[in-house]
């Protein structure tokens, strides 16, 4: 099967206009959805390069443009998050407060598996479970981006990090 033409431009989900319909889909995680040039394969098994002018943060719903005008839809993948309950807006301030990704819900917070970062929330109280879900954080505070985290290595531990006072955690910067 050939290649679809190449895909130079994206169109925003709130941008799209209704009546054009989806030629096809591609499913992308988080890191895969911030990109500029890469050759993508949608769900039906086709292949296709994306070239934009520049690195973009792609939001589920959104449309690579192709050269031919048929668009196809970005859809979050599935892949390894935290399911996080309890007191949420305090939770929420410490995830914000690491810089780490969070999609934010109803009931509930989602964060990628960060096994620091689990054991910081169940030391905050919260309830944690593991998942395999689409992950689609909230952007940055002016509308599309990303709020870039920071990874672990698996020697590291919540106390690399901080430390507890009492009834608070204290963190440290990674030296």
């Amino acid at each position: 099967m050939a290649d679809l033409p190449p895909a130079r431009h994206l169109v925003r989900r709130a941008d799209r206009l209704a009546p054009r319909i989806a030629h096809d889909l591609v499913r992308l995680d988080h890191d895969a959805r911030f990109l500029r040039r890469k050759r993508l394969v949608t769900v039906q098994g086709t292949g296709f390069l994306v070239d934009l002018a520049e690195t973009v943060s792609v939001e589920q719903g959104d449309c690579f443009e192709l050269t031919d005008g048929r668009l196809i839809e970005v859809i979050a993948a599935d892949e390894p998050v935290l399911v996080v309950t309890g007191d949420l807006p305090r939770l929420a301030w410490h995830i914000g407060n690491r810089h780490t990704p969070c999609q934010i819900e109803g009931g509930r917070l989602l964060i990628r598996q960060d096994h620091v970062l689990e054991a910081m929330l169940r030391q905050l109280g919260a309830a944690v479970t593991h998942a395999t879900l689409p992950f689609t954080p909230e952007g940055g505070a002016y509308g599309h981006g990303r709020t870039l985290g920071h990874s672990h290595t698996p020697h590291e531990t919540a106390s690399d990090f901080g430390h507890w006072h009492g009834d608070h955690f204290h963190s440290h910067p990674p030296e």
